[in-house]
């Protein structure tokens, strides 16, 4: 098994979250400029034995794509032609800063660190691939 990588593709920064090889256990990874991420998911595949890696797909809450769609499906079609062993899938990201600005809450963090919008990101791209990994096990039952 390899690991998942997952993505939290925003205008300026981008979260980055990964499994364990066994994938079970999602961890946030890091948070790399925008302009960067490419490079940086390639030399990570390089050291890493990466599965698949999912795309976090924002939508409103009336579920329509939101305007940074076509941003994120511009990065998804270079992602193919830079990894193209590697498949890549969208998933659900709404609410995901939200469920980010509470964990980080429930977790004690002092209002300095909640505003931390690099630590958001990573922390939405770790929930993006928690929701994977459990829509993953629904569909095993």
């Amino acid at each position: 098994m390899g690991r998942v990588l997952a993505i939290d593709y925003g205008k300026k920064r981008t979260g980055v979250a990964v499994t364990d090889p066994l994938q079970l256990i999602a961890n946030g990874l890091t948070t790399v400029s925008t302009s960067s991420v490419m490079d940086f998911i390639v030399s990570y595949v390089q050291q890493e034995h990466v599965e698949r890696i999912v795309v976090g797909q924002p939508k409103q809450a009336n579920g329509e794509d939101s305007e940074n769609m076509g941003r994120i499906n511009s990065f998804v079609r270079r992602l193919h032609e830079r990894l193209p062993e590697i498949p890549v899938e969208f998933f659900d990201e709404r609410y995901t800063s939200v469920l980010a600005h509470q964990a980080m809450l429930q977790g004690g963090l002092r209002k300095k660190a909640r505003q931390n919008k690099a630590l958001v990101d990573e922390i939405s791209a770790t929930i993006i691939l928690q929701g994977w990994m459990e829509s993953r096990m629904m569909l095993k039952k």
